[in-house]
C-alpha cells in the first residue's frame, strides 16, 4: 500500500465512521470540540470560539515503542500459555 492509498484511505473511513485503527501506527479518531470562549493574544478581547471538529490521533505502542527506543522493541511480549480444563 502506498501513502497516497493509505491517505485516501484514512479520509474515506474517518468520514463515514469517525474513525479507524491502523496496525502498528495507530487509530485516528474525528471529534467534536466544544464551543468555547477564548482570547485574542494581541488585544486581550475575548472572542467566542464556535464548535469545531478535530482529529485525534493515539500511537499503537508498537509506535511509540519504536520512537522512543523503550526494551519493548527488542522482544515481543509472549502471550500466557492456555490452560486446558478436561471435561470429566
Amino acid at each position: 500500500m502506498t501513502l497516497d492509498e493509505l491517505n485516501a484511505l484514512v479520509v474515506r473511513e474517518l468520514k463515514k465512521e469517525g474513525s479507524i485503527r491502523v496496525a502498528g501506527l495507530g487509530i485516528f479518531r474525528k471529534r467534536k470540540l466544544k464551543a468555547r470562549i477564548g482570547r485574542n493574544p494581541a488585544t486581550g478581547e475575548q472572542i467566542k470560539i464556535p464548535v469545531l471538529t478535530g482529529l485525534r490521533f493515539i500511537p499503537a505502542k508498537a509506535l511509540k515503542d519504536a520512537v522512543l527506543g523503550t526494551a519493548a522493541t527488542a522482544t515481543k511480549a509472549k502471550p500466557s500459555p492456555v490452560k486446558s480444563v478436561k471435561k470429566k
